[in-house]
């Protein structure tokens, strides 16, 4: 085995827990979970299968981020500092030889401090929403600028950073490999399987919390690093196009309407038209029709919900969460 520890975080997984825990177990590697405040009975699921266990105090904020730091404290606490760490989420399963190949990959690349593989949506045909998702995880292979939240890591960068920001609600991993960047660190994503994933997102109402937040993590990631003096300006394109797209288009087709004797009115055509510039484009890099049209659709779409979660950020900005506001899945049954 790799000297690689295992910290799996989870809130309500049911089942899904179940099966992420038993292939970790399956690895031989120590494994922490951490739980933040769940309903179903996952931390004594954790706690019948040997695991080490965290639960995260419910008078302060819940996020992934505060809880993988906190995975972490304790992994390194219970069982000294392995060189690497593995972060997963308790919706999602290793594939079978992942961890000896991340770290394998990190003992020969001394400027990798962060590595990660494909992430498989493992029933991307439940919804059209699982399918976006499985779209959304395809990742170029060799050096990528971020990955998701389910990755190795050096322990000696992790700690070198001081992890990640508790703070962050959503896209604290985006935030986390722009400090590692900064630092000189590479992230690297390997040709290869490494977590099945469920996203369990089978409903518009699902999707359109995950959007939300999608919106809040980039108003909180600009506020964070948006005014950076690099070419490295954190989600600025992603926040000024929420802005153009669900705000300013909108009210200039429609505030101009009287004016102009309704020729304003044509500016709603810009919609449809980047819908399906976006959808030629993913087409012209191999994606079939049917995934590239939805792409299309729903990148536009998105800036929507996407806005409401920029201006809940604006709003809750000075307040405290005691939860993540957008939870989008159903609650498991108990386990």
């Amino acid at each position: 085995m790799p000297d690689c520890g295992i910290v799996v975080i989870g809130r309500n997984e049911g089942d899904r827990l179940r099966t992420c825990l038993g292939s970790a177990i399956r690895t031989a590697a120590p494994v922490v979970y951490v739980d933040s405040g769940s309903l179903d009975g996952s931390a004594a699921l954790a706690r019948s299968l040997g695991c080490v266990v965290v639960e995260l105090d419910p008078a302060m904020p819940f996020t992934a981020a505060r809880a993988r730091n906190e995975g972490f404290a304790r992994l390194t606490d219970e069982f000294g500092e392995p060189r690497y760490v593995q972060f997963i989420d308790g919706d999602c399963e290793f594939k079978s030889g992942w961890l000896e190949r991340g770290a394998a990959y990190l003992d020969g690349a001394p400027e990798a401090v962060v590595v990660c593989g494909r992430v498989v949506e493992r029933y991307p045909e439940a919804s059209i929403y699982n399918r976006l998702c499985a779209i959304e995880w395809r990742m170029p292979v060799g050096e990528i600028r971020a990955c998701g939240g389910i990755f190795m890591i050096r322990t000696v960068a992790f700690q070198t950073i001081g992890g990640f920001r508790p703070e962050v609600v959503a896209a604290e991993d985006d935030d986390l490999c722009l400090r590692l960047r900064d630092g000189g660190g590479k992230i690297i994503h390997l040709d290869a399987d490494m977590v099945l994933h469920d996203a369990a997102m089978l409903t518009f109402g699902s999707w359109w919390k995950r959007a939300k937040r999608s919106g809040y993590a980039f108003a909180q990631g600009h506020r964070l690093h948006g005014r950076r003096k690099t070419d490295d300006q954190h989600f600025l394109r992603n926040y000024r196009s929420i802005w153009f797209w669900a705000l300013g288009l909108p009210i200039a087709a429609l505030g101009l309407a009287w004016p102009t004797s309704g020729l304003s009115l044509a500016l709603i055509a810009a919609f449809p038209l980047q819908m399906a510039r976006i959808a030629m484009r993913h087409r012209s890099l191999g994606t079939r029709w049917r995934d590239a049209i939805l792409v299309g659709v729903f990148t536009i779409l998105f800036k929507f919900p996407a806005l409401v979660g920029v201006f809940e950020y604006r709003w809750r900005r000075h307040g405290r969460q005691s939860v993540d506001p957008y939870e989008y899945k159903r609650l498991s049954k108990a386990v």
